[in-house]
């Protein structure tokens, strides 16, 4: 196990940081299965999350957000970079250099959310089953006291505690996605990594979802990595957000700031889509209507990989990564106008 001295992470009070994170998975061809070529789909990321606070990831599909977050939970090998995490005793830990026994005393630290509440939970398993096998396979009550431990989560979330012995057919949408919730709170989970974990909800239901997850933040002091493609749920949510294109972070900073004023084209126009909830509102600008597709992570273009797409594009971007850099304090963007760019946000947020 890799433990790391870095007084940065500890006097921040980083709960989480990545640092050149990468996960390029090969594309084979042929009888004999050469490597011809990767998908990059998480390229060099660095990110922080902060104990207590919301962090959320946004991009379209296909930008590598719930690949980030699969590395995070070490779902997927990293093919590179770090995972630096402090863990509750002080000590910042390499999650990312660990072999996978290793992670087993972490695992029960960060936890998922998983987007589909249908496919996400056993048909064949009761409430019993599905909440409770965490408390079984790391054996953190005795067994006698499993049925109550379950009991007292599924009040937690919202559901009567005698829900336990029923299976997932036998509840909706939004019932089953607090089954989730239940399953992933069971070991008191200092992080939680929400993949689209709200987006197959209807509206309304979405809302006491969104609701209960900050009840529950509030209560437990819980950490959010909150990945959604819809920007009205994450300024909801989040405290900060980082935006993600082609497995890369393009824009960072704190989600007032970043509604507000972004740094990036791509981010401007990501904002613009974003519907009014306000029908007597005066009527935002003309939406952006981006040029072309997401680019392919296996044939990145050469300089900016949003070049192609950019209404702002010079020879430059044509030619040279920009580098993710701070702009002003606490604002972070990977576009070499950064500072020259007058770009629209959203006056006075979404919500």
């Amino acid at each position: 196990m890799t433990v790391i001295d870095d007084p940065d992470v500890r006097t921040e009070a980083t709960l989480l940081e990545t640092r050149g994170l990468a996960m390029h998975f090969p594309i084979r061809k042929g009888m004999l299965g050469r490597t011809v070529g990767h998908v990059k789909a998480v390229d060099g990321v660095d990110l922080t999350i902060r104990a207590g606070q919301t962090v959320g990831l946004v991009g379209e599909s296909g930008c590598g957000k719930s690949t980030l977050g699969r590395c995070i939970l070490r779902a997927n090998t990293p093919t590179a970079g770090v995972i630096n995490y402090r863990t509750a005793d002080g000590r910042v830990v390499d999650l990312a250099a660990m072999r996978e026994r290793e992670l087993k005393p972490y695992r029960r630290e960060i936890r998922m959310v998983f987007q589909d509440p249908f496919s996400s939970l056993n048909p064949r398993f009761t409430l019993n089953q599905i909440v409770g096998e965490a408390l079984r396979v790391n054996q953190v009550v005795p067994p006698g006291e499993i049925d109550d431990r379950v009991a007292a989560l599924l009040q937690r979330v919202g559901l009567r505690a005698e829900y336990r012995h029923r299976y997932p057919n036998a509840f909706s949408g939004g019932e089953r996605q607090r089954v989730g919730i239940a399953r992933a709170l069971a070991l008191d989970p200092r992080l939680v990594v929400a993949d689209e974990a709200v987006s197959a909800l209807d509206v309304s239901v979405r809302a006491q979802i969104l609701n209960l997850l900050r009840d529950l933040q509030d209560d437990s002091n819980l950490t959010y990595l909150f990945i959604s493609h819809d920007l009205g749920t994450v300024e909801y949510m989040a405290d900060e957000v980082v935006v993600m294109y082609v497995g890369k972070v393009v824009e960072s900073g704190p989600t007032t700031e970043l509604y507000g004023a972004p740094l990036h084209p791509y981010t401007e126009a990501l904002l613009s889509a974003v519907p009014d909830p306000d029908p007597n509102a005066a009527k935002r600008p003309e939406r952006i209507v981006l040029r072309g597709e997401v680019a392919d992570p296996s044939k990145v273009p050469a300089g900016c990989p949003f070049h192609p797409r950019c209404f702002y594009a010079q020879e430059r971007c044509r030619t040279e990564v920009p580098a993710l850099r701070e702009i002003r304090p606490g604002r972070r963007s990977a576009c070499h106008f950064a500072e020259e760019l007058e770009l629209r946000g959203i006056e006075g947020g979404v919500s």
